[in-house]
């Protein structure tokens, strides 16, 4: 009995090498490291040409890659630690490019001056400060300005004057943007209904409820 338990030896993830490709499993890893046992170089290119097709077999979404025949290659070296000597059709891949982590992506922290508007406001109006005067700009802020009122009444109140809308954008364009006179925006459909996002749910048949909270617009001019 003691016999037949030394013969059986469990193993647990947490107790053995960490896999550098787990997709492919530990029996390819096995492949790989009898692959370097090798003594003769084409027998060993001739079995890795094999263990690159199992590998293809057990990553079939690898096709979906540009270049997968070199990616299927390049992740043999890396399974073998960058240390197996074959004949590639492909570079041998450099651990130091593997290994490089992206350059960061530079984030935006200039803080957002009126957060229900939203940060893209912002870059609109300054487009819009760039037109020159006439209809078309006028137009645009018009435009604009229905978008506005639209995000307001989402997360302020269910009404807002026009004119709050205009100052607004007068304001967030640090006056480079001036609304003419005489400009009207569309009126608001009695049915028109302004939800927060994730918030337009409906749980059990509850309507209006808690769940669900509108905003609706009122009939008439703002």
């Amino acid at each position: 009995m003691e016999a037949l338990e030394n013969s059986i030896k469990l193993y647990y993830n947490t107790e053995v090498e960490k896999l550098q490709m787990p997709e492919y499993g530990r029996n390819v890893l096995k492949m790989v490291e009898q692959l370097k046992e090798i003594p003769d170089k084409a027998k060993r290119t001739e079995q890795a040409q094999a263990v690159v097709k199992v590998m293809e077999s057990l990553n079939p979404q690898v096709h979906q890659q540009e270049n997968f025949a070199q990616k299927l290659w390049d992740h043999l070296f890396i399974i073998a630690g960058y240390d197996l000597d074959v004949d590639s059709p492909f570079p041998k891949p450099e651990p130091e490019v593997v290994n490089s982590r992206p350059d960061p992506i530079p984030l935006n922290t200039k803080p957002i001056r009126a957060r229900h508007y939203g940060r893209n406001i912002e870059s609109i109006l300054d487009l819009i400060a760039k037109e020159p005067e006439g209809e078309v700009k006028t137009a645009m802020i018009r435009s604009l300005a229905i978008y506005m009122r639209q995000q307001y009444l989402i997360w302020n109140k269910d009404t807002v004057a026009d004119a709050t809308i205009f100052q607004d954008i007068e304001r967030l364009s640090g006056g480079r943007v001036r609304v003419p006179e005489g400009i009207e925006l569309s009126k608001i459909s009695a049915d028109a209904n302004f939800n927060r996002p994730g918030m337009n749910l409906n749980f059990g048949g509850n309507k209006g409820g808690k769940f669900n909270r509108n905003f609706r617009g009122k009939k008439g001019k703002k």
